[in-house]
């Protein structure tokens, strides 16, 4: 025990001696923290709408006001301009344009019925999906009121079909950065646990004192402990940092146990920390852990669910993401703070999490060769 004591003791000093390390501890948080989750953010706030009015009638300009009156469109009236309004949206000035024909208020009269042209900018296939609702929205009440005014209000007759209220639980604002924050601080944590093992181990072998470790009577379980556990304390300060920052700049709300979200997360931090180590025993330098990592960290970040739900993916997709681990911390950073789940929700994401962090914490062991 004395001998891990005094290995604990030279690692931490090393890592506070090195001008990489160091700031990566500090400043990876908060970069991630206040510009990765505002850009990840997927928020409308505004909306860019042409307006195109070739018929000039009053209820074009009521429909048009209808779309000015929602805070976050804002319309530009062009008139007969059709082609400026186009060019418009080629250049990005422009999210959605509105024509009307010029017979849209008599067909609409003598018809019952008018068309009118929405033409959407689609490069942001979310956007164009919500431009496309909230517009279809809008001329849906239009056209209720439309009804009443001209062949009103029928007499009443029963229901004949059910209402849905939609409530929506554990985010009912649906501040979407709530939802992001959990996913941004799951990969706060894989990076400070992949890279920095990885790239601490390595940089022994470069500098040369690997080789005096390894004449020493130093075991392998004991040099295994001291190059993990440091950085396993530094992977949960990382996300109690992470989370005071999310806390103070977001207002996140921390509905579950902090116990059962350091738990979770110190068993997460076991695989991950094993797989960096694994990546370490096969590389030789410093370059060749960023590049395996990332390769690593790519695919486990893009299947993690964090920017698209996995329910979403196709099934042999699916089936090959039981074997990521961030996608099994993300539900469980997401649960616990947001829903307030508790270790019996989170039976499954607790034995998958402890046979993948075996798993490979028993490959680095393996691959691991300590030779006097």
């Amino acid at each position: 025990m004395k001998t891990i004591l005094y290995i604990l003791q030279k690692e931490f000093r090393q890592i506070f001696r090195n001008k990489t390390i160091l700031p990566m501890i500090f400043v990876v948080p908060i970069m991630q923290m206040l510009i990765l989750v505002f850009a990840a953010t997927y928020d409308m706030k505004r909306i860019d709408l042409v307006v195109v009015d070739h018929d000039m009638s009053e209820n074009s300009r009521h429909l048009i006001a209808k779309f000015d009156g929602i805070p976050f469109f804002h319309v530009h009236h062009l008139e007969q301009s059709e082609k400026l309004a186009e060019d418009k949206l080629l250049n990005d000035e422009a999210d959605a344009i509105l024509v009307f024909p010029v017979d849209f208020e008599r067909n609409l009269i003598r018809d019952d019925e008018a068309k009118v042209q929405l033409l959407i900018n689609a490069i942001e296939s979310n956007s164009a999906q919500l431009i496309y609702s909230y517009s279809a929205n809008i001329i849906s009440d239009f056209n209720k009121n439309i009804i009443a005014e001209w062949k009103g209000i029928p007499e009443f007759t029963p229901p004949t079909k059910v209402e849905i209220t939609e409530n929506y639980w554990y985010n009912p604002e649906l501040d979407y950065k709530w939802f992001m924050a959990p996913g941004i601080l799951a990969i706060l944590v894989t990076i400070i646990g992949m890279f920095m093992s990885g790239m601490n181990l390595v940089r022994e072998k470069e500098i040369g004192t690997i080789e005096q470790l390894n004449v020493t009577p130093l075991k392998k379980y004991q040099f295994i402990i001291g190059k993990l556990v440091p950085f396993w304390i530094i992977g949960l300060f990382d996300l109690a940092f992470g989370l005071t920052i999310a806390w103070i700049v977001f207002d996140l709300p921390i509905v579950g146990s902090l116990f059962t979200l350091f738990f979770m997360a110190g068993i997460y931090l076991i695989g991950v920390l094993g797989l960096g180590l694994f990546i370490s025993t096969v590389a030789d330098t410093q370059q060749q852990v960023m590049f395996v990592s990332f390769f690593f960290m790519m695919i486990f970040i893009l299947m993690g669910g964090i920017f698209t739900p996995v329910e979403s993916m196709p099934d042999w997709a699916q089936t090959i993401d039981r074997l990521n681990p961030i996608y099994y911390f993300m539900r469980v950073m997401r649960m616990v703070v947001l829903k307030g789940s508790n270790i019996s929700d989170l039976l499954q994401e607790l034995v998958s999490l402890s046979i993948l962090g075996i798993t490979f914490l028993s490959l680095a062991i393996w691959r691991y060769r300590k030779t006097a």
